[in-house]
């Protein structure tokens, strides 16, 4: 039997998909986002792993799996932990795995709040090395209105106290979130957190509802309209058009995502703005993915 226990269903990004998935908590501490349906079953309800558990897992997993070289963090937010704890995690991943080039997790902005940039910068001599903030917008009315917790205010502070600590920020937004009525707003105070906290990674997922659009839309309010296909294209190009961004790896290459898009902002900048213009202009001149390619 494999010596990590999950509890189902376990949620990484997509580029951890070669990494080694360690629980250090369950579930996601905040888990009130009205968009969000990854921590909702019942059994995901939040809680932090008992340390000695996550110790002998890590080392029955050194001697169980060979060849490790990058270790995601899992749940929804591993970051919530005290810096003590992290910090003990951390050094048992780098004692036992002699082969480790990378270590991450999620991070809501929210749980670096009490902690200082030293405590962060304890955390990257330890080991951590990435992590992966859902910004979703720079926007406070959707913010406000997805109950995401958030501010632009807050986002923003902890993507500095990030930078300031040497640890790397790969950060999502959410294309379409704000609907038809608030989509240049969205897609401006988006672009405009992203440039004054210039994170080394963006990514940009199109809003999506598995199970239905009622929860979100009980907490977003009635007035909520999808964006078409186009009109994603659209808020995208203000997006793009908007940001400010000196060398931030961009990828927008989710399986969510119509129109694949990979380069760096600001470098390729341009290029891109005029693959979304094809996407918006000439549709049947640029691959764009069909709706069951869409699998989510």
């Amino acid at each position: 039997m494999f010596p990590i226990n999950y509890i189902e269903p376990v949620f990484r990004p997509p580029s951890e998909a070669n990494s080694l998935i360690l629980p250090v908590t369950n579930g996601c501490s905040w888990n009130n986002c009205s968009f969000c349906e990854m921590y909702t079953a019942p059994q995901k309800k939040f809680r932090a792993r008992k340390e000695e558990d996550v110790l002998k897992e890590i080392r029955q997993a050194s001697q169980a799996v060979e060849g490790v070289q990058k270790v995601f963090l899992a749940d929804g937010d591993a970051t919530v932990l005290p810096i003590r704890r992290l910090v003990t995690i951390l050094q048992a991943l780098k004692s036992e795995f002699k082969g480790l080039r990378r270590i991450s997790s999620y991070c809501l902005p929210r749980n670096l709040k009490k902690k200082s940039v030293e405590d962060l910068r304890e955390l990257k001599q330890a080991g951590l090395d990435l992590v992966y903030v859902g910004v979703e917008s720079g926007d406070d009315e959707i913010l406000r209105r997805i109950n995401k917790g958030e501010t632009f205010k807050s986002s923003t502070e902890a993507l500095l106290k990030l930078k300031a600590a040497g640890i790397k920020s790969s950060v999502m937004v959410l294309n379409g979130l704000g609907g038809r009525k608030f989509t240049e707003q969205h897609a401006i105070n988006s672009a405009r957190a992203l440039n004054e906290t210039q994170p080394e990674f963006v990514s940009t997922l199109v809003v999506t509802f598995p199970t239905g659009e009622q929860r979100f839309r009980e907490v977003f309010g009635d007035n909520y309209e999808p964006l078409t296909q186009k009109e994603l294209f659209e808020e995208m190009l203000m997006f793009l058009e908007a940001t400010e961004l000196k060398n931030s790896i961009f990828r927008s290459d989710h399986a969510s995502n119509y129109l694949v898009l990979k380069g760096n902002l600001g470098r390729d900048k341009s290029r891109m703005i005029e693959q979304v213009n094809k996407a918006i202009h000439q549709p049947n001149k640029i691959h764009l993915r069909q709706e069951w390619q869409r699998g989510l």
